[in-house]
């Protein structure tokens, strides 16, 4: 799950828009007309949910019109990634060009991005729930804390919301979809933090059908 504190957060969703700078190298490298590496990545996030690139507006829009360095938000400009600008050009006019982008995204929404990710970071912030389930149940020491894959699974089922339940059917359903081979869907599994073979005798394939299988049917009752 993305690590942003949430919308209770003054620039939350600023925040999020930043660590995808942070996973490249913490730089700006969108120019007026085009996005660069991490900008691009945010914005196949958002092409599933426009709302965020709206929210991330205002809040670009809160921070320039109170000022980078006001001493009114520093304490919450202190929690945002230190991304540095290149040579030449301010932080400021750096976030004036990424709002630009994102208003542009806004008026003419692109087609919902049906590719893979390409780094960690867009892993995450796409597949959420999927992350956590993986990272926190299938994770290395995963021999040491279960017996079964069907006991992790249960682990994860007692302590989970229907809003988190909701979500990993999705996003299960939406990986399965984009992975068109069994090496992409092992790839992104791994990336979302699976360090275990799936149970003996079925692929990743099939084992993540059956996880969502039971997830949904425990929605259904």
């Amino acid at each position: 799950m993305t690590l942003s504190p949430g919308p209770g957060f003054r620039f939350y969703e600023v925040q999020t828009l930043l660590e995808a700078y942070a996973a490249h190298d913490y730089t700006f490298t969108d120019t007026p007309e085009t996005p660069g590496p991490a900008l691009s990545a945010y914005l196949r996030i958002v092409s599933t949910d426009p709302q965020r690139a709206s929210n991330a507006v205002h809040q670009l829009d809160d921070i320039l019109r109170t000022g980078l360095f006001s001493p009114e938000i520093a304490d919450d400009i202190e929690l945002l990634p230190k991304i540095e600008p290149p040579s030449g050009r301010g932080v400021e006019e750096c976030l004036r060009i990424i709002r630009e982008h994102l208003v542009r995204r806004l008026g003419s929404p692109a087609q919902q991005n049906r590719s893979l990710p390409q780094n960690k970071w867009e892993y995450r912030e796409r597949f959420p729930e999927l992350n956590q389930f993986l990272g926190a149940h299938f994770h290395q020491d995963f021999s040491d804390e279960y017996t079964s894959y069907a006991e992790a699974v249960d682990d994860y089922l007692s302590g989970a919301s229907d809003a988190d339940l909701g979500q990993l059917v999705r996003d299960i359903t939406g990986l399965l979809a984009m992975a068109a081979t069994d090496k992409d869907l092992k790839q992104a599994v791994s990336v979302l933090g699976m360090d275990v073979s799936p149970p003996s005798g079925i692929s990743v394939r099939q084992w993540l059908e059956e996880v969502a299988g039971t997830v949904a049917e425990r929605l259904r009752h």
